[in-house]
Parts: C-alpha cells; sequence; structure tokens
C-alpha cells in the first residue's frame, strides 16, 4: 500500500516537473515571437511576398524530406487504427506538398491587408479619422492532423504581419517538425526573423495549456480540430479564441430543383472529399420531388459508397435500391461522420427543413438547390450560418476556393471574424485622428 502511494506521488511530482518545464519553454518561445511580431508589423509587402516565395521554393526543393517525415506519422496512425479519413487529412504526398506551396504564392499574389482604410472621413471640426488594419500580433494555432495547416497558418500570417506560433497534434509531430524547419530556413534565407514561424514545444496536454494561459503574450488563439478540442479551448482559455465550428452542413434538395443538378452537388458535396468540415453530413428532399429525384440520387450515392441513415420515408425510397441502410436517430442528425455516411429526411415544406437546420445545424455551411427565387431568399433569409450555399456544392465553404490563396480556418462564431477566414480576418484597427493643434472644449 505505501509502495503504491509512493509510486503516485513520485509519478505526480515527475509530472509537475514536466509541466513547470513545458510551461517555461512555452513563455520562451511566446516571448521570441512577441519580439518577431514587432518587426513584422513594419515590413513592407515586398518583404513579405519574398519570403513567401521563398517559403513555397523551399517547400517543393525538400518536398522528398518532408514526405519522408510525414512517412513516420502515417505509419503510426496505421498501428493505432486510426481511421481512413483522418489519415488522409494527415498524408502529405510530393502533388499535396506543391499545393500547399502555391497557396503560399497565391497568398504572396493577394493585396496587403495592412496599411489598409477601412473607412476615413473629416469631422466638422477639421479632424481626420480614418480605421486602418493593422496586425493581431501573436497568433496560437492548436490543431489536430492536419500538416497542411502548419504552412497555410504560417503564410496568413505572415503576410498579415503576425508571428505565429504552432501547436499541432502529437500524431503529426515528424511532418509539423519538418515544415517548420524547412519554412524557418526560407525566412532565414531572406533575412526576416525565424522565430516568426515556431512550433510551440512540447507534446503532452500541458504545452496546450500554457499556450492558453499566454495572455499577454499570445494575441489571439484559433483552434482547429474536433468539437472536443474547440469546445475546451473555447472554455477553458484565458487568451482571447477565435472559435472554429465543426460542420455539420446541410444540403436541401427543394420541391423546385432541377435534378440533374441536384443530384451532381449532393455527390460531390458529400462524397468528393469526406475527411473535411464543408462536406454534406445531411440531406433533406421536399416530397414533392422526392419520388423523381430520389432514384437517381440514390444511385449516385451507392456507386459512391455512401451509406444512408435515413427517417422512416426514406426508407421506402431506399428499399431495394442496394444502398446500405440504417435507421437515423438524433446522434446522426448532430453527426460530423468524417465517412461515407449521410443522415437523411423527407420534409413536407422549405418551413420543415429550416427548422430541421436551425435544430442540428452547427452554423457552418448550408446549402439549397432550387430554381424558385422565392424559396431561395427564404432559404438565405431563415437559415444562420457562416455560408449559404444557392445551387452549389458545400464543398467550396474554403478560403482557397474564395480567393482568398489559402485560410487559417472556418469561423463559426459572430464577433470579428466568420467563415474562411484569410488575410484581413487576421488584422485588427487602428484609428488614426490627425489634427492641426486641435483641442477638445
Amino acid at each position: 500500500m505505501t509502495t503504491t502511494h509512493q509510486s503516485v506521488a513520485a509519478t505526480t511530482g515527475a509530472d509537475l516537473a514536466e509541466s513547470q518545464d513545458d510551461g517555461a519553454r512555452v513563455r520562451e518561445v511566446a516571448q521570441r515571437a512577441r519580439a518577431a511580431a514587432v518587426s513584422l508589423r513594419t515590413l513592407t509587402r515586398n518583404e513579405k511576398d519574398a519570403a513567401l516565395v521563398a517559403m513555397a521554393a523551399a517547400l517543393d526543393a525538400e518536398a522528398d524530406r518532408i514526405v519522408e517525415a510525414n512517412a513516420i506519422d502515417v505509419a503510426r496512425a496505421r498501428s493505432a487504427g486510426t481511421s481512413t479519413a483522418i489519415i488522409d487529412r494527415l498524408t502529405l504526398t510530393v502533388p499535396r506538398i506543391a499545393a500547399i506551396a502555391q497557396a503560399l504564392r497565391d497568398v504572396a499574389g493577394l493585396p496587403d491587408p495592412v496599411g489598409e482604410v477601412v473607412r476615413g472621413y473629416t469631422l466638422p471640426n477639421g479632424l481626420q479619422v480614418r480605421q486602418v488594419r493593422v496586425p493581431l500580433g501573436v497568433v496560437g494555432m492548436i490543431y489536430e492532423a492536419r500538416p497542411n495547416v502548419t504552412v497555410d497558418a504560417a503564410g496568413l500570417c505572415l503576410k498579415s504581419g503576425n508571428a505565429a506560433l504552432l501547436r499541432g497534434s502529437s500524431s503529426a509531430a515528424a511532418s509539423n517538425a519538418a515544415l517548420v524547419e524547412v519554412m524557418r530556413e526560407a525566412l532565414a534565407s531572406v533575412g526576416l526573423p525565424v522565430d516568426a514561424v515556431q512550433a510551440v514545444p512540447g507534446d503532452s496536454h500541458a504545452s496546450v495549456d500554457h499556450l492558453m494561459k499566454a495572455r499577454g503574450l499570445v494575441d489571439v488563439l484559433i483552434p482547429r480540430g474536433g468539437a472536443g478540442l474547440i469546445r475546451s479551448i473555447v472554455e477553458n482559455s484565458q487568451v482571447p479564441v477565435i472559435e472554429t465550428g465543426v460542420g455539420n452542413c446541410h444540403v436541401y434538395v427543394d420541391k423546385d430543383a432541377d435534378i440533374d443538378k441536384a443530384v451532381a452537388i449532393l455527390l460531390n458535396s458529400k462524397a468528393q472529399r469526406v475527411s473535411v468540415c464543408n462536406a454534406a453530413e445531411t440531406v433533406l428532399v421536399h416530397r414533392d420531388i422526392a419520388e423523381a429525384f430520389l432514384p437517381r440520387a440514390l444511385e449516385a450515392l451507392r456507386q459512391a459508397g455512401v451509406t444512408i441513415h435515413g427517417d422512416e420515408r426514406f426508407a421506402l425510397h431506399a428499399t431495394g435500391t442496394g444502398i446500405e441502410f440504417a435507421n437515423v436517430t438524433d446522434d446522426d442528425w448532430a453527426a460530423e461522420y468524417y465517412s461515407l455516411d449521410i443522415a437523411a429526411g423527407i420534409v413536407d415544406s422549405i418551413e420543415d427543413a429550416l427548422e430541421h437546420i436551425r435544430t442540428w445545424s452547427s452554423g457552418h455551411t448550408e446549402a439549397i438547390v432550387s430554381d424558385s427565387q422565392s424559396a431561395i431568399g427564404q432559404f438565405i433569409a431563415g437559415v444562420d450560418a457562416a455560408a449559404v450555399m444557392v445551387n452549389a456544392s458545400t464543398r467550396f465553404t474554403d478560403g482557397g476556393e474564395f480567393g482568398f490563396g489559402a485560410e487559417i480556418g472556418i469561423s463559426t462564431q459572430k464577433l470579428h471574424a466568420r467563415g474562411p477566414m484569410g488575410l484581413s480576418e487576421l488584422t485588427t484597427t487602428t484609428y488614426i485622428v490627425t489634427g492641426d493643434g486641435h483641442i477638445r472644449t
């Protein structure tokens, strides 16, 4: 009995020492990021763009080295029985690295948000007022199994004049370490502070806790991952958080939908890539179009390997089609599957569809397929989401697709930023008031 207590005490003491050590290291990198952010504020667009292009070239040149590191993470994930969808998000190939590098070049080609005048006017007393975009400062990213986020976040932060503190999950540790090392080498090659891009040290949750407590050193945290990760950070962080949300996205097929368009949009929304937050997780079909639409839609989904989790009315249409079918539950309506599964229901009206979406939506992306302008208007007015797709796939909710070059996440909150977050969303503003000896009376 005594031996057990001594062992527990020793373990607790070791854990405490490790946590304190993690805390010191996290504070150290945050302080270095703070110093780098001071330099980044005054960089010209040409200097930032040259760094982004250098980072892209370095990624291309070191692709084999990065893939080799990534193979370690992928092998570990497979040994642990990780799902296929998560492994897909984790995997880096030479073509994927080339696409990530091109995203940096795309960001370099975008206008610099820093210094942009959001609004400006002259008061009756002659004072000139300008609201100007400025960097946030130090941006912390906490994310899971997505090594591409390491590069996207670093690039967007650099272009917007911010230092990036990157805390990826242990499942991508080797990949992230290689990517950060390559980007820091590129920054050094163009004379920029390498601490503009840093990995947060430590592979335990303690390092995340310390990052969440680094108020005054870190200006904002952006979590990107599953619902549990995001909820934990939102609820426990002392640093301000921009909440990115899970994607329980719906496709509503209206009674006035074009069936060809509806089948294509549903299939693309669900099956084009399942391991992403903008994939559709629920389809709702108006009863008046179900007889004509569902035979074609179910066959397309069957060929794609999709399993339907449907209500009783949907089951009548699915019977005998050969598609995998299960009875829908509340867990299904709430699910972000990350797999070839979709919840499905038949509704009597657009009002019923909207009520269902309001009940189960995560506020990410909602889509309507319809040729009725009145139905489209009613849908847009009735849903509360970061993005609404009209006769288009939910897969378009993406920073790259929106012309942002890349995104640092998709915000489902309503303050400061909402939807795909690009360069502008990584800035705040300063009011510059210019007078000529003005004094207030």
